[in-house]
């Protein structure tokens, strides 16, 4: 609803940045850490979701070779070859703890999963957050990152005035950030209604269950139109999010440095 008026009239995760959706550098970011076994939990507007991905065009954000005038066309790289997605319809309206439960029969037999909410990017080491977690008893944990908003926090003293001002980014605030490692024993936690990290988080939190995973680099919802601007501009240049980037940097000096000492 916040970003209405500013884009297409689309689902959050379709809202784009640069020439792909939100949820495409999402999913590439999981991808690059091995994770290319997807489950789409659909709701509003699910039918856009299919529709992209049913009629994928490769050539956006790959390089290829056209030929015979566009009767052949040779692609140097490629995106998604390898992704396996399910696409499951949720409901319009049900919650996000609902949506989670209605997947439940498309992760029998897996120990753990990731879930995210789809909406926001970070460059966390996934592997990190995934190692603390199975090192644990904990049946969830999410990810903490700090609020981005633009906003002060005032502090008072005894009367009223005004003891100290201070950035929200400069706190030791702390919020969800939508990035989640679950046991498949989460789903005995969720009941008709529930919400995700309201009612089954605060059963986990009563039995110690519940694990928190610090994250102190980048991270980025998609909120409102000025979340998109910051977005598109990061987009721009080294997206800290493009995690798959830095390796292929990486591997080019590697390959410039060999060349140079040979």
């Amino acid at each position: 609803m916040r970003l209405r008026g500013y884009v297409d009239d689309v689902p959050k995760p379709m809202v784009q940045i640069g020439t792909r959706p939100i949820l495409w550098h999402l999913m590439k970011y999981y991808a690059h850490f091995g994770h290319k076994d997807f489950i789409l939990c659909l709701g509003y507007k699910g039918s856009v979701i299919k529709d992209y991905f049913l009629h994928y065009d490769e050539a956006v954000s790959n390089d290829f070779i056209w030929s015979q005038g566009g009767k052949k066309v040779q692609f140097i790289n490629r995106d998604i070859d390898d992704w396996t997605i399910t696409f499951v319809e949720t409901g319009a309206n049900a919650t996000i703890g609902e949506r989670l439960k209605a997947v439940e029969p498309y992760l029998q037999g897996e120990e753990m999963f990731l879930a995210n909410y789809g909406d926001g990017l970070s460059d966390l080491e996934l592997p990190m957050m995934i190692d603390a977690f199975q090192q644990s008893d904990a049946v969830a944990s999410l990810l903490l990152v700090q609020p981005t908003a633009s906003f002060d926090i005032v502090r008072l003293a005894p009367g009223g005035s005004v003891d100290k001002i201070s950035a929200l980014t400069q706190s030791d605030i702390w919020i969800n950030g939508g990035f989640f490692v679950l046991r498949n024993e989460i789903f005995r936690y969720i009941l008709p209604g529930d919400e995700l990290v309201r009612q089954p988080f605060q059963r986990l939190i009563e039995e110690g269950g519940l694990l928190a995973y610090k994250c102190p680099g980048f991270w980025q919802c998609m909120d409102t139109f000025k979340d998109k601007q910051s977005l598109e501009e990061l987009n721009q240049g080294k997206a800290p999010w493009k995690v798959w980037h830095k390796v292929a940097a990486s591997s080019s000096s590697d390959s410039e440095a060999i060349s140079a000492s040979a």
